[in-house]
């Protein structure tokens, strides 16, 4: 499965962004998805992940009550909306899909990744 992320972009704190992550090749319908994301001189880490119904979600305690993760199977799409963005949410977003249907709060658990979308918050 091949993924393309895209949204991001330069915005000043407090506002929101919403990301895109299309998906080709093969239906993401049982996959787990989940975004991840990786700012200046630091490792990747977990965003938040969505099962492949979409029932279950879940998100890094950094951006509990900020960020909302959602999937339409029928659009082979996959969202994430950033509200309330703080500078150190700065960072290159990543879609993954993983063969887990529940996602995975892992890195190494995802099997497909997009290229990445650039997100600055300006403070």
């Amino acid at each position: 499965v091949q993924l393309q992320a895209s949204g991001g972009g330069l915005v000043p704190a407090g506002n929101s962004l919403r990301l895109s992550c299309a998906a080709s090749g093969r239906a993401i319908t049982p996959y787990g998805l989940g975004w991840f994301r990786q700012a200046p001189g630091k490792e990747r880490e977990f965003v938040s992940s969505i099962s492949s119904s979409g029932s279950n979600t879940y998100y890094a305690d950094s951006v509990k009550g900020r960020f909302t993760i959602t999937r339409e199977n029928a659009e082979n799409m996959l969202y994430l909306e950033m509200d309330t963005l703080k500078a150190e949410d700065t960072a290159v977003y990543y879609c993954a899909a993983s063969d887990l249907s529940t996602g995975s709060l892992y890195s190494d658990h995802y099997n497909y990744w997009g290229q990445g979308t650039l997100v600055t918050v300006s403070s």
